[in-house]
């Protein structure tokens, strides 16, 4: 996910919930991966997120991204891009032009996507963009969007955000982390659209 700068949060608004692990399911086998597909493929709008393990010497080329989170109304489905079970599941998804993909900053998710799994996405719809503003140059994050929409205050860990997303085994930091990346998107979308900050898809 690209990072983008936020404007400053209040400290005083409540924090933002998020999901619970009992919402997210993270797609290891191909029973799975076919209740995530078809649950996904049933959607009109989905949250779209990756997580990239970062890089930091100079020059260092990026392999990621190493996660895929989806998610839907009451489910966040996260892909290890490692241990995909169903590469064209996922593939069918992002690529579906009847499914809207809505995410926060995905410049480099959808270059890293077609890199190294030869998935071009289709029907995105960058938040980061359609909602800064009059100002070209305002950008808008997922914290700035929770507190715009919800009037609540969204916590990001820096060190889960740096965390080494391509471990084969995530901890439930990031676990969850990556799963709020992906619904707060959703969830977002769904609040432009009651206020008519987003036309009609």
């Amino acid at each position: 996910m690209d990072t983008l700068p936020d404007s400053p949060i209040a400290p005083e608004l409540p924090l933002y919930p998020g999901v619970s692990l009992a919402e997210v399911l993270l797609v290891t086998t191909a029973e799975e991966a076919a209740t995530a597909r078809a649950d996904l493929l049933a959607a009109d709008v989905i949250g779209f997120d990756t997580e990239s393990k970062p890089t930091f010497a100079k020059g260092e080329v990026s392999t990621g991204p190493h996660l895929v989170q989806l998610a839907t109304e009451n489910r966040v489905y996260l892909f290890q891009v490692a241990h995909l079970p169903d590469l064209e599941g996922l593939k069918a998804v992002l690529e579906s032009r009847e499914i809207l993909k809505a995410g926060f900053g995905l410049g480099s998710d959808l270059a890293q996507l077609k890199a190294r799994l030869g998935i071009e996405p289709r029907n995105v719809l960058d938040l980061s963009r359609v909602l800064r503003g009059e100002k070209p140059s305002q950008s808008l994050g997922a914290k700035t969007a929770v507190a715009r929409y919800f009037a609540q205050r969204m916590q990001k860990s820096r060190k889960v955000t740096t965390s080494n997303w391509a471990n084969p085994r995530l901890s439930e930091r990031q676990i969850l982390y990556a799963a709020n990346d992906a619904q707060v998107a959703l969830r977002v979308y769904r609040a432009a659209r009651s206020v008519g900050d987003l036309p009609a898809t």
